[in-house]
């Protein structure tokens, strides 16, 4: 996207959930596009680390920073950490969570809690934490959902129904953050190929009830550009939407 280069010069992102696959696309495009990315995971320094180095040989500007998006104090830290690198916070990319599988009927309260604290109550917290920067700045929060939200899923109960609680989030800070200049939009992606040969959303092969359209999984990469457009200059338009960014697999 030549046209784009450099189009998000003198911004910062943080993104959360991003030491691997579709949240390492996010940073590694958010960063070609000029803007300062925190590059934030849940315990794996080294990921964070190695993605925060990938940025700055290339000449860009970015650091690590481990915390659970699940605890608010360590949320708490990971903005105060943006800010003292960069000296602001324009866009929170909320991409962090837990896919694990078990029927309801196995489910305890805590691991239905586990799923929810970091994919919503995460959310809530980064929202929370970055919001004075965000209104300071008409910034941009983007939430990353989950296709199964929309066609649902054998023994996810918990992560259906946290990224479906995104989609409801997503509109209701559309409303609230309106007067600030802020967009809030969520990014779905479906049928995305990873190095493990899993969706985005985390869902093996078995749970996915149909193909794309264009007869090919997408990318990480399709994600991280969808939300750098959402960004830019050319996404301040578009507030409180869903976008599904999946090959039309709803659609075959």
């Amino acid at each position: 996207m030549a046209e784009m280069t450099n189009e998000l010069h003198g911004r910062v992102a943080i993104v959360t959930g991003a030491g691997r696959n579709i949240g390492r696309a996010i940073a590694l495009d958010l960063a070609d596009a000029g803007a300062a990315v925190v590059v934030n995971a849940r315990s794996n320094k080294t990921e964070a680390d190695a993605v925060a180095a990938e940025i700055v040989a290339r000449g860009d500007k970015a650091i690590g920073v481990i915390g659970d998006v699940a605890d608010p104090k360590a949320v708490e830290n990971l903005v105060a950490q943006a800010v003292s690198a960069f000296g602001r916070v324009d866009f929170l990319i909320n991409n962090a969570a837990l896919r694990a599988e078990k029927s309801l009927e196995e489910m305890t309260f805590a691991e239905w809690r586990s799923v929810l604290d970091v994919i919503l109550d995460g959310t809530f917290h980064c929202v929370k934490a970055c919001l004075p920067h965000l209104k300071k700045n008409g910034g941009t929060i983007i939430n990353v959902g989950g296709m199964s939200a929309h066609t649902g899923s054998k023994n996810r109960a918990h992560v259906v129904t946290a990224k479906s609680g995104l989609v409801g989030l997503t509109r209701a800070l559309a409303q609230d953050l309106a007067e600030h200049k802020v967009t809030v939009n969520l990014v779905v992606p479906g049928l995305i190929g990873t190095p493990a040969d899993r969706g985005a959303a985390g869902e093996p092969d078995h749970h996915r009830r149909n193909q794309t359209l264009t007869g090919e999984r997408g990318k990480p990469q399709d994600i991280a550009s969808t939300v750098r457009f959402l960004c830019g200059p050319g996404g301040r338009y578009i507030t409180g939407q869903t976008l599904h960014v999946n090959g039309g697999a709803y659609l075959g």
